[in-house]
C-alpha cells in the first residue's frame, strides 16, 4: 500500500487537525457517490480513507512511524512471514514454521519419528493449515445495507466475503477453511477478514441511529416546507415545520441500522442547519434594513456576562 502520508498529501510532522482537513478535502472531491461508476475515484477513495484510518489513531501512528506496522496495519514481522510462503507449495509454511530448509527435510524428519516399529508412518501425520488474515475495506452504505464483496488471494484465488447488514468498523469475518492448506490431508485454516468501515460524506453512525446534518433556506426555516432528503436506504420526503433553527433535531422513524440481535431498525435524526443564499437578494436585504422586531432577542446572551 502507499504510504498514507503521501496518499493524504501532508508530511510526517503534520498534526492531527492538518490531516483530518486534508482527508475531508480529498473525500469531498473523490467520494463514489459524487463519481458514479468512476473505477479511479473508488480506489483513489479507498487510498484516502484508509490512508486517514491509520493515522488518525494516534497509536497506530506511532506503530507506522516506528516501522512496527506497515500502511494497511498490518505487522511488519507477520507480513513477511506470509510473503515467504504464501506462494510456495503446499506444505512449505509447514517445513519453514518447524524449522525445516525444505519439505524434504521434513519429510525425512517424518519418516525417521514415526516409522520406526512398523506401527505408523509419515503418511498417517496431519497438521491443520495456518490460519491468514486480511483487511476489507467497506463503504459506509454497503456496510448499513449489506453486500458481497470479492477478495483476491497473493495466489490469485477470490473469495466472496458476505458484509452482514449493520456490520461494524473492526468487525471480524471468519472464512472458515479458506486459509493455507493442511499437512498430509489435514485441513485447510481460516480466513479472518476485519471490516474497515469509510466514512461517509454526510451521514454518521451513532450505534444504530444515523446522524444528518441537512441545510435549509431562510424561508423554509421560517415557513416550513417539505423537503427531500437521503437516508441509507434513499431518499425520503419529510416535513420542515414553520419557525425551525439551526439545530433543531428532527426524527424519522425506523430509518437507521437494523440491529442483529433484535432486528429492530434506529432511527434517523435529522439536524437543520440554516443558510442563508449565496447571492443576498435586494428585497430581503431592503426588508432586514426596515423590519422592527416585535420581540428582539439577542441569540448571543448567554454567552456574555
Amino acid at each position: 500500500m502507499k504510504d498514507p502520508y503521501e496518499t493524504l498529501g501532508v508530511n510526517s510532522s503534520a498534526t492531527d487537525k492538518e490531516i483530518k482537513e486534508a482527508f475531508k478535502k480529498l473525500a469531498r472531491k473523490f467520494h463514489p457517490d459524487l463519481h458514479p461508476n468512476e473505477k479511479a475515484a473508488e480506489e483513489k477513495f479507498k487510498d484516502i480513507s484508509a490512508a486517514n484510518d491509520l493515522l488518525k489513531d494516534k497509536e497506530k501512528r506511532r506503530r507506522f512511524d516506528a516501522g512496527e506496522i506497515d500502511a494497511s496495519g498490518a505487522e511488519r514481522p507477520q507480513e513477511r512471514f506470509y510473503r515467504d510462503f504464501a506462494n510456495g507449495p503446499a506444505y512449505a509454511s509447514h517445513a519453514a514454521q518447524d524449522g525445516f530448509a525444505s519439505n524434504g527435510d521434513l519429510e525425512e524428519f517424518l519418516t525417521r519419528a514415526f516409522a520406526g516399529g512398523g506401527r505408523r508412518s509419515h503418511d498417517t501425520f496431519r497438521a491443520r493449515g495456518q490460519d491468514v488474515s486480511y483487511v476489507l475495506p467497506v463503504g459506509f452504505l454497503q456496510a448499513a445495507n449489506g453486500a458481497v464483496r470479492s477478495i483476491t488471494l497473493s495466489e490469485g484465488k477470490t473469495l466472496q466475503v458476505t458484509i452482514p447488514e449493520g456490520a461494524e468498523d473492526r468487525q471480524m469475518l471468519r472464512l472458515k477453511g479458506q486459509g493455507n492448506p493442511g499437512f498430509g490431508g489435514g485441513l485447510a485454516g481460516d480466513a479472518y477478514v476485519e471490516l474497515h468501515i469509510e466514512p461517509h460524506p454526510f451521514f454518521m453512525r451513532k450505534d444504530d441511529n444515523i446522524h444528518v446534518e441537512v441545510p435549509v433556506t431562510l424561508k423554509e426555516a421560517v415557513l416550513g416546507a417539505r423537503i427531500e432528503l437521503p437516508t441509507i436506504n434513499g431518499p425520503v420526503t419529510m416535513t420542515i415545520p414553520k419557525g425551525s433553527n439551526t439545530g433543531k433535531t428532527l426524527r424519522l422513524r425506523d430509518k437507521g441500522i437494523r440491529n442483529r440481535k433484535t432486528g429492530q431498525r434506529g432511527h434517523q435524526l435529522v439536524t437543520l442547519k440554516v443558510v442563508l443564499p449565496p447571492v443576498m437578494e435586494p428585497e430581503l436585504v431592503a426588508f432586514l434594513e426596515t423590519w422592527q422586531p416585535k420581540n428582539p432577542d439577542n441569540p448571543r446572551k448567554e454567552m456574555l456576562p
